[in-house]
Order: structure tokens, then sequence, then C-alpha cells
């Protein structure tokens, strides 16, 4: 697993090692906008995870998940410190927290 910095030299990196897609979360799963495709938790593992925190501003601090999907699909989910936790499903929440480093 790799070392960053920032979030701003991740994303660059990461793109370059094949997670190209942009994953956003939905209730019960995770959702490609641009290949217009959705995954259950089981159909995605999450490779590796990094944790970004800025002392300057609370607000910037961030988890990058980098995903694969059953089916070949390799990408990130950007997730801003829970962002999403009141909208996922429990299956959802479940997946993304065995991976969460406090």
């Amino acid at each position: 697993m790799k070392n960053y910095e920032s979030l701003v030299d991740a994303l660059p990196d990461v793109k370059r090692r094949g997670y190209t897609e942009d994953f956003e979360v939905v209730h019960d799963g995770l959702f490609c906008r641009a290949l217009d495709l959705r995954f259950q938790p089981a159909e995605f593992t999450v490779d590796e995870i990094y944790r970004f925190e800025e002392n300057s501003d609370p607000d910037d601090n961030s988890i990058l998940y980098l995903i694969s999907s059953s089916n070949g699909v390799k990408g990130f989910l950007l997730d801003a410190y829970g962002t999403y936790a009141e909208n996922m499903s429990f299956e959802m929440a479940k997946k993304l927290r065995q991976y969460y480093v406090w």
C-alpha cells in the first residue's frame, strides 16, 4: 500500500493504477454514474483505504476507498468522514466500516 501526503497527491496516482471510475454511495450500494452501473455490497471489494486529515481545516478530512467490482470495474469512493452514513443501508455501512481505520 502506498503512502500519500494528501488527497491531491493520491487521486492522480490511483487513476494511473486503474482505479478510474468515480463511485458514489446510494442507499443499498454503490453507483457509477459514468457507466450507469449499481453494485450491491456483495458485488464489490475495498482493495485499499487511505485517510487524510488536514490540520488547518477539519472539514477537509476525508477517506479514499479503492474499490474493485465483481465484474472488473475499478474505481474510488471519496467520503468526507461519514458524509454518507445517514443515507446508506446497514449492509453498506457494515461493508465500508469493516475497512475503516480509526
